[in-house]
């Protein structure tokens, strides 16, 4: 569990920067060199190529070297793993609300009332 907590970790700081979520949603319609990634930010080459090697590094997507350029591609599994997990609690929080809305509708939210007096 600790292996997967630290992929999601790596992942979820990658998805934290908006370059690199853009850069995602850009390989998300297939392969593309770094130099096509770069094109729509105004950035330095080693600004482009660090947001690269983090998302590399998290495994959302994987580079592989082809001549003079380097072509980028989504890691589908690695994706699936992060929307497992999101997934998840999102189940979690469904079933959550749910039990809520019961307890609300049931009238038995006078208890909870109650103890708030």
């Amino acid at each position: 569990m600790l292996e997967y907590s630290e992929q999601l970790d790596r992942a979820f700081h990658a998805l934290a920067d908006g370059t690199r979520r853009g850069m995602l949603e850009r390989l998300s319609r297939g392969p593309a060199s770094v130099s096509e990634l770069a094109r729509p930010y105004g950035m330095s080459r080693a600004a482009i190529h660090q947001h690269v090697q983090v998302l590399e590094e998290s495994g959302l997507i994987v580079t592989e070297k082809r001549g003079r350029t380097r072509e980028c591609r989504i890691s589908a599994e690695a994706v699936q793993q992060v929307e497992n997990w999101l997934s998840e609690r999102r189940q979690l929080w469904a079933r959550r609300f749910d039990r809520l809305g019961k307890l609300l509708e049931s009238g038995e939210s006078s208890e909870i009332d109650g103890d708030e007096q």
